[in-house]
């Protein structure tokens, strides 16, 4: 079989996009070092099989060089957050589907003739982030003590998703791609990001972080939203500590705000405990993260910033050892519902049980094929004939 010539930079580009070293792939391709080192040369099979597990466009592989792949928004990511071969396969992936949904129901909506979001773009950087974080929390109808109505902090992060779902956002949180369990996102290289539209906005958090983080993120790109095309991009700040310039800074103050108003922790702070003690015993109180508590304490100057860091590494190694100990996915139908989400889900549902959409295209939508789709559509109400 002709061997053909293929850039050894493309090559080693395509590995490293995908996150694979040279032991990774050695049981499937043997001689890919020669590959590499232009000391051999492949098969047209074997490139095939290559781009497949290197989930590269067939393509690309014949390039004299690595292509230009820009993130189709901006990127406010600190620097380590962004992985020099690029970005990878799956979180590309990630963000053309959650473009695909908003692109759907945005035509869903202007068709229906419903309004533009009055709060999507209404913030401005030379705006209070303090009062645009009290101002989302309006909006969404929160009150103080809104998350008593949890029992735990995880159940707020649902009741905080299902709230901004009812405003007309999107809220997704998943930590593969679709439901693929097989390709997983890497909070390394990213925690969230936000795509912006009067008509359908969208937020999404890496399900993949602990969820401590998650709350946070969820909170954070919710403020991108108000901040309209300014803030549309991708998020991957270390330890709540966002370094990517006065958007993410803005973000990050105003999403502080919403979720631990200053007032209501000055009021309620333990000044001669342990700070570690002091954010468990708070995070109770206020039925959120104490790495929430711990960060907000740390912005209003309550415990230096070197108390916070210790206790937020050790609590978020914790909790990551923890998940990773973890067996199963739960249940499948559940997870649907922050990884497809209930507005989109059932407007595609709607759509296809009345035949303005086919059930092809609503299964390449959801993610969700013939009994699945069935099963999805009854656990949300809808029965389709």
């Amino acid at each position: 079989m002709p061997q053909i010539a293929a850039s050894p930079e493309v090559l080693r580009w395509a590995r490293q996009r995908a996150g694979l070293s040279l032991a990774d792939l050695r049981g499937r391709f043997p001689k890919l070092e020669a590959w590499e080192a232009e000391t051999r040369k492949p098969t047209m099979k074997q490139l095939e099989d290559f781009a497949k597990k290197t989930r590269t466009p067939f393509g690309f592989l014949f390039l004299p060089e690595p292509p230009e792949m820009p993130l189709p928004f901006a990127d406010f990511r600190r620097v380590e957050n962004r992985q020099r071969q690029g970005v990878s396969p799956e979180l590309m992936d990630t963000i053309h589907l959650m473009r695909r949904r908003q692109a759907w129901l945005r035509e869903e909506q202007i068709e229906a003739g419903v309004a533009p979001l009055a709060f999507v773009g209404s913030a401005r950087l030379m705006d209070d982030p303090a009062a645009t974080g009290r101002d989302i929390r309006q909006v969404l109808g929160l009150q103080d003590g809104w998350t008593g109505l949890a029992t735990t902090w995880t159940a707020a992060v649902g009741a905080l998703r299902n709230a901004i779902e009812g405003l007309g956002i999107m809220a997704v949180i998943n930590g593969i791609v679709g439901n693929n369990t097989w390709r997983k996102l890497d909070v390394q290289e990213f925690r969230g990001f936000a795509l912006s539209d009067p008509y359908a906005p969208l937020i999404f958090v890496n399900g993949a972080d602990a969820k401590s983080a998650q709350m946070f993120t969820l909170a954070h790109e919710l403020a991108h939203v108000w901040l309209g095309d300014v803030g549309e991009g991708l998020s991957g700040f270390q330890g709540l500590e966002p370094d990517g310039g006065e958007v993410e800074r803005f973000c990050d103050q105003a999403a502080a705000e919403f979720l631990v108003p200053a007032v209501e922790i000055r009021d309620a702070w333990q000044g001669g405990a342990d700070p570690g003690t002091a954010f468990e015993n708070l995070a109770r109180r206020f039925k959120v993260s104490p790495v929430v508590i711990g960060r907000r304490a740390m912005d209003l100057c309550l415990v230096e910033a070197e108390q916070f860091f210790n206790f937020y590494n050790d609590h978020t190694q914790r909790e990551y050892q923890q998940k990773q100990s973890e067996t199963g996915g739960g249940d499948f139908y559940h997870n649907q519902n922050p990884r497809v989400g209930q507005l989109f889900a059932s407007r595609v549902i709607r759509a296809a049980k009345e035949g303005r959409i086919g059930f092809k295209e609503a299964y390449d939508l959801t993610g969700l094929n013939g009994g699945a789709f069935q099963t999805y559509a009854r656990k949300l109400g809808i029965m389709l004939p």
